[in-house]
């Protein structure tokens, strides 16, 4: 059985640029690799080619090696399986466009080039260790962590994602199944407004007052007078996401508390 681990990680400034130039690189590889697939496509509509032909990840991970990275010697600062993971990537989301895949009961879009700074993230293979509050990954080496990370298990893969200013490391581990029986009370859950939720044996959870409390705090007009991408704006940016980190933080630990007590309870 798989089971999923993701944590804090606490890296020092080498490693922390090392990350961000990671994810630059996945970043570019996934835009290189959308203006490609854009241009295939373009040249089968002008030929009216009614077929659809689409490269593989592999075939513009070779074109990538031959064509783009001579000319970008930033890219040798990097694992090699990060911009490799990117654009097996981009070729999912094209596939599932063309399926008209459904997420939530909305069809899938068309991929879109990435923005700097949202959503960073990069992937990693091969030798990676867990040892006692760190973590060892390639082209890296060893990182500390928040909190201990499974001893004895060696993950053949990790996906390293950025938070406002904080960096996550997410892994999943094989582990044996030991299935226990438990007979327990079935009941139902009612979300309401007053309330957070109202459970069907007369259970009732308020909500969050902290979180009611940051959830007014408006900090967007912090970038109405800054220069677009200036210093000042990135700050008033990083400040921007810290608060939604911290509300969302706190949204998922009352809702991680809910669910422990009533798994406590008979």
């Amino acid at each position: 059985m798989l089971v999923g681990f993701k944590t804090e990680l606490n890296p020092n400034n080498k490693q922390a640029t090392s990350f961000s130039k990671h994810s630059g690189v996945a970043r570019h590889a996934c835009q290189i690799g959308l203006n490609a697939v854009k241009a295939i496509l373009d040249h089968n509509k002008e030929n009216q080619t009614n077929k659809l032909l689409l490269p593989t990840a592999v075939d513009l991970h070779k074109w990538l090696v031959s064509s783009v990275k001579p000319d970008l010697f930033w890219y040798n600062e990097v694992s090699k399986c990060t911009p490799q993971e990117a654009l097996r990537n981009l070729m999912l989301a094209f596939k599932d466009f063309f399926k008209g895949k459904k997420i939530r009961g909305k069809r899938v879009g068309f991929p879109q080039f990435k923005k700097k700074g949202r959503h960073d993230s990069f992937y990693l293979d091969g030798s990676i260790q867990c040892d006692h509050f760190a973590i060892k990954l390639p082209r890296i080496g060893w990182i500390r962590t928040y909190e201990k990370p499974p001893y004895g298990y060696k993950p053949k893969n990790v996906t390293i994602s950025r938070k406002a200013d904080r960096w996550f490391v997410s892994f999943q581990v094989e582990v044996t199944e030991n299935r226990t029986v438990k007979i327990r009370n079935v009941i139902g859950v009612d979300l309401g407004i007053k309330t957070l939720a109202t459970c069907s044996d007369g259970t009732q959870f308020s909500g969050i007052k902290p979180y009611r409390t940051l959830e007014k705090t408006r900090m967007q007009y912090l970038l109405r007078k800054k220069v677009l991408h200036s210093n000042n704006y990135k700050k008033a940016k990083l400040k921007i996401a810290k608060l939604y980190l911290k509300i969302s933080n706190l949204r998922k630990d009352s809702i991680n508390k809910i669910t422990t007590l009533r798994r406590s309870l008979p």
